[in-house]
């Protein structure tokens, strides 16, 4: 902000009451529409501030879309407080996507895809576009010739991202090399052919990342448990190239699921990750290798 008659910069943000922050305050006019203060930058005279002008921040979180997950009754919402995004499930406390909360989905990226850097024309399978950050942290590891197919199965969710939803993780779906389809991720790794017709996809990956629900344990689309089963896994290991890895992230440890990935033939690591660096819940991501 501006003063209207000197031009000088006067102020560093806004508190929470809508105030702007100032080094010293002269008065504030009884109708509010005005703040005059004296800052160092302009001593001698005093600035004028129209406060009509000023955005003041939102106390409170404010859904602003809401979409059907295609085949079931759940809604989702997409909730905005300031810069803040947060993605939930109707009725269920608590957030299934923040943007402020994405370190583990950056991770992510990087158990799966840290081998491919220096692969020309890596293939690599993102199953979920989320809030966008695993694809974002993909789009930094991967070469310039990679090829990244998002199968993501709610419209909505990808228009989210191509809204103001998008310049939190730098709009990634912009990218040229990111490649969006509309499925669910399950249809492009059943090996035999599926209903709707979809683009023609590589017959192999190097890398398969799922951010799908909340993992293992499924808690939005019910048909999300085939890709964790036993006949998912093994789809998913036909479907890998050559030392080929899986990253499966997952909002907890899950024994069974480590040993039901090495029947299917995978080396297996699970990796603990915070939500934030250092701090935040904790999280499991499931690092599985072809051998």
């Amino acid at each position: 902000m501006s003063c209207i008659r000197c031009e000088s910069t006067l102020w560093r943000g806004i508190n929470s009451g809508g105030y702007l922050i100032a080094e010293s305050l002269i008065t504030l006019e009884p109708d509010f529409k005005f703040l005059i203060i004296s800052p160092p930058m302009c001593r001698d005279i005093l600035c004028i501030v129209n406060l009509t002008t000023v955005k003041r921040p939102m106390d409170h979180w404010i859904t602003i879309e809401t979409s059907i997950i295609p085949g079931s009754d759940i809604e989702l919402t997409l909730s905005q407080r300031n810069d803040d995004f947060a993605i939930r499930i109707a009725g269920v406390p608590g957030d299934l996507m923040n943007s402020r909360m994405h370190h583990s989905e950056d991770e992510l990226a990087k158990f799966g895809c840290s081998r491919l850097s220096m692969i020309e024309n890596a293939q690599v399978l993102v199953g979920g576009l989320g809030m966008g950050f695993t694809l974002a942290a993909v789009l930094k590891t991967v070469g310039t010739s990679a090829k990244v197919t998002v199968a993501e199965l709610v419209p909505a969710v990808v228009e989210w991202n191509r809204g103001a939803l998008g310049q939190c993780a730098g709009r990634p779906i912009e990218d040229a090399r990111t490649r969006i389809q509309l499925c669910d991720v399950a249809d492009l790794l059943k090996l035999q052919p599926v209903k709707q017709p979809l683009a023609k996809q590589p017959d192999k990956f190097d890398a398969i990342l799922l951010d799908v629900d909340n993992g293992p344990e499924a808690m939005t689309h019910s048909d999300n448990e085939w890709l964790y089963s036993l006949a998912g896994l093994k789809n998913i290991y036909e479907k890998l190239r050559p030392k080929g890895i899986v990253a499966i992230w997952s909002a907890k440890a899950n024994p069974l699921f480590t040993k039901r990935l090495k029947k299917v033939g995978f080396n297996v690591e699970e990796r603990t990750v915070r939500a934030r660096p250092g701090k935040g819940s904790r999280h499991t991501i499931f690092v599985a290798q072809k051998g």
